[in-house]
């Protein structure tokens, strides 16, 4: 037993819409096919919510009141609770406010982080700390997406891609040295140039003109996005593997963000961990942004074990990337 306070993760839900578009509906009305779209990508299809007055917030409810109720917590023991989104409800207040608002935690400080789809990693992260300094004893942690809602499907370069679903995990303090160890937080600000939502913002307020451009959709240069990823994604993974003396051998997972199977498999190839360590679920929900990282984590629940080496690792816009290393906990 160690005098040193660590953030373990003590439980995990994630949740995803049960309407699925498939590569063939995405046929219907853009120019692709199920064979452009999977050899590109990896992806066959993606939950796509389209039930009305539904958001980002009502994806994070279905993912949190499972897990307070599987972990046996109160919403009102709930002290501190970051939302990680690229979707939010409203620019303001936060979607974490609203979180906590709709599921009685009414003891929870909250605030959203925004840092496109490696956002779910920088609040982990965060959220970690105020653990480790003994500030909370019970921190919640989300990632969700609601990404249907800025996507123009009539490009057929980003709606191919993104998907609805989120997740959330619970922090505690942990004194086996168990939950996250260590993390890596990185950011090139030239990348805001290649990967963004032009309008709806203070520089581009919406307009009836913004609308008629279709400019409140997402935008990127997908080439330059690509090879951004690939580099950095696997390096800030191999990285972190190589300053904590982890080994393809005693890392049981790599979780990856799931943008592209190309980028997966060139981060698994980089820190030379098998393929049947690496959680990969792209085919069956896209792109989810902040949601990847905790669906891959609630669907290989069953397989990890008290004390398994995961390497979590995500690139996102901004550009923003990172890694962190976390030490499964029960």
């Amino acid at each position: 037993m160690s005098s040193k306070i660590t953030a373990a993760i003590t439980g995990i839900h994630a949740w995803a819409p049960d309407e699925v578009m498939t590569n063939h509906d995405l046929e219907k009305f853009v120019e692709t096919s199920d064979e452009w779209i999977t050899s590109r990508t990896g992806i066959k299809e993606r939950r796509i919510w389209t039930k009305p007055g539904m958001a980002t917030s009502d994806i994070a409810v279905e993912a949190v009141r499972r897990l307070l109720e599987e972990t046996g917590t109160k919403p009102e023991e709930i002290e501190l609770v970051i939302c990680a989104t690229a979707t939010p409800d409203h620019i303001f207040p936060s979607t974490a406010n609203v979180i906590s608002d709709k599921l009685g935690m009414s003891n929870a400080a909250g605030y959203d982080i925004s840092a496109a789809c490696s956002g779910f990693i920088f609040a982990l992260t965060t959220g970690a700390k105020f653990i480790e300094a003994g500030m909370y004893k019970k921190v919640l942690i989300v990632g969700a997406d609601k990404m249907s809602s800025i996507l123009n499907f009539q490009d057929r370069n980003t709606c191919i891609i993104f998907g609805d679903g989120g997740g959330a995990v619970l922090l505690e303090p942990n004194y086996e040295g168990l939950g996250v160890v260590d993390a890596i937080m990185r950011s090139n600000g030239e990348g805001r140039h290649y990967l963004y939502q032009t309008a709806g913002g203070s520089f581009k307020p919406a307009s009836h003109e913004t609308v008629d451009a279709r400019e409140h959709f997402v935008t990127q240069d997908g080439k330059t996005v690509f090879k951004f990823a690939v580099t950095n994604m696997a390096e800030t993974a191999a990285e972190l593997m190589e300053r904590n003396q982890l080994t393809p051998d005693n890392v049981a997972w790599l979780v990856p963000h799931q943008a592209n199977k190309r980028i997966i498999d060139a981060t698994r190839e980089r820190t030379g961990i098998a393929e049947e360590k690496t959680m990969v679920n792209i085919h069956k929900y896209g792109n989810t942004t902040n949601g990847t990282i905790p669906l891959c984590l609630f669907e290989w629940r069953d397989k990890l074990k008290k004390g398994d080496n995961l390497v979590l690792c995500a690139f996102g816009g901004g550009f923003t990337w990172g890694a962190v290393y976390v030490k499964w906990a029960y």
